[in-house]
């Protein structure tokens, strides 16, 4: 029998919580909407506008006046583009363009709004895998390479040089007289292009478990006529190789691997002795109660549920989640055989962990 079922009704705090209720409501659309705003250009464009009406601001994308009207509606009341009845034009304000057009990243939020609606689409999918247990395939997720390129770009490629290398003392001369390094998941490997390009005198190599990414990757990389990087489709669990690399990164990939320990063993043992492996991943806690106050965390449990989990669960994996956390993740480094772990953090990002490992 319910233990609440006599206790009485808190009207304030409920009237409260379905106020909650509607706001979320009301967000999640923006959010939707926001993603659109970004796959259109749709801020990209208004960033360069005067106040304009919707038929000049669907010129100036190229896109139907219709279409723009309406998600302009949507903006509008969402409180992110104002809106002059007296001269029917809209206008972005610079402060908002900052967090919302591609010229600002790192700090381009609309790129993130794109999970939204790609875990939205397998979401009779994901109930099926509630009922029955198992996964989804990488291949069932609509736009899933696109949108992890996009994200990488932002949160890994702009600041890669200027503030992420620096966490490693030497690694940046390292990589200008010339060493080896590997990136494990290395998707569209938009990092490794940019290191590659930036230090001529060392050698670049990617894997990923999925062909069409890195068919995409070695078709930029033929573009750029870069000739010190590789890419291979490569299972991280299979990978055997011994002391080759003076420099290993994951970017965000070790969470939602099948065989995550075998794939930091593999990592280990393809490392130099006196080698680097970078490990970026989502910056939280394995303890539940330490994430309440995380700024994105309903967002990241969210995105573990419907992708990063269930793809390693798919395979039969261990489905650690994107929130597998700090805790567990340092302990799995020093099982796989490292000694030394250190997690590192940028004042500016709160989404992530940066650990430098060392055997």
């Amino acid at each position: 029998m319910c233990s609440n079922c006599n206790l009485q009704l808190d009207a304030t705090q409920s009237d409260a919580f379905a106020e909650r209720l509607v706001g979320i409501l009301n967000d999640g659309a923006l959010g939707l909407m926001i993603s659109l705003g970004y796959r259109t250009r749709l801020f990209d464009v208004m960033e360069t506008l005067e106040p304009s009406t919707s038929q000049q601001i669907a010129d100036a994308s190229r896109l139907n006046e219709r279409y723009v009207r309406e998600w302009l509606g949507a903006m509008v009341t969402g409180k992110i583009v104002m809106y002059d009845p007296a001269t029917g034009t809209y206008r972005l304000p610079t402060e908002h363009a900052a967090w919302l057009t591609r010229r600002n990243a790192p700090n381009n939020v609309a790129v993130t709004a794109q999970w939204l609606t790609m875990i939205g689409q397998v979401e009779d999918r994901i109930v099926e895998s509630f009922e029955n247990g198992g996964g989804l395939q990488y291949k069932e997720y609509n736009r899933f390479n696109e949108v992890m390129a996009d994200e990488s770009y932002q949160t890994v490629v702009t600041p890669l040089v200027e503030n992420l290398l620096p966490l490693v003392p030497g690694l940046i001369e390292k990589l200008e007289r010339g060493i080896s390094v590997l990136d494990v998941g290395c998707g569209r490997g938009k990092a490794m292009l940019a290191l590659a390009e930036r230090f001529p005198n060392s050698r670049f190599t990617g894997y990923d478990f999925l062909e069409d990414p890195v068919r995409a990757a070695e078709d930029e990389a033929a573009a750029r006529g870069l000739s010190n990087i590789a890419f291979m489709a490569r299972d991280a669990a299979a990978i055997d190789e011994t002391e080759r690399y003076d420099a290993v990164f994951t970017f965000d990939s070790v969470h939602d691997q099948a065989d995550p320990a075998r794939m930091l063993k593999n990592i280990f043992k393809a490392l130099k002795p006196d080698g680097t492996y970078f490990c970026q991943d989502i910056a939280g806690s394995s303890q539940l109660q330490n994430n309440i106050d995380h700024p994105v965390a309903t967002l990241l449990y969210a995105i573990s549920t419907t992708h990063c989990m269930s793809v390693s669960l798919a395979q039969n994996g261990a489905g650690l989640g994107t929130m597998w956390g700090k805790e567990l993740a340092t302990k799995m480094f020093e099982e796989a055989g490292f000694s030394s772990v250190e997690c590192k953090e940028l004042e500016h990002d709160f989404i992530n962990y940066y650990y430098i490992v060392r055997k």
